[in-house]
């Protein structure tokens, strides 16, 4: 968990499932990613019925900042660097202005492409 600050005798304290839901959301309002893709266990708890909105997304926290890991599919006959370059912007602006958490850095993988355009 992150430490955003004490104030007096509170703290406030940020889960990194909190920041992998914000990262999840910003990167599936990015035109031309398709869906996050998840572990086969994560997979498996989809099909069982289990929502899981952080699917596709690790996140690592150190003390100088967090790094996100995310896991996409890319409509077919995009730019791939333009859309992975689109979601770094968007997870890093979202988690930063969302939380004040520094993002080091926001690590796209490309894991399949989408050809069923809709």
């Amino acid at each position: 968990m992150a430490e955003l600050g004490v104030y007096g005798t509170d703290t406030v304290h940020i889960s990194e499932d909190v920041l992998g839901v914000i990262a999840s959301i910003a990167t599936s309002e990015i035109k031309g990613v398709t869906e996050l893709t998840g572990t086969f266990s994560e997979d498996m708890l989809e099909l069982i019925g289990r929502k899981n909105v952080g699917k596709g997304v690790e996140v690592t926290l150190e003390e100088d900042g967090a790094c996100v890991d995310i896991d996409i599919v890319v409509d077919f006959g995009l730019d791939i660097s333009d859309v992975a370059r689109k979601v770094q912007v968007a997870v890093k602006s979202a988690v930063e202005s969302m939380t004040a958490i520094h993002v080091k850095a926001v690590n796209v993988n490309v894991n399949a492409i989408n050809f069923k355009i809709k």
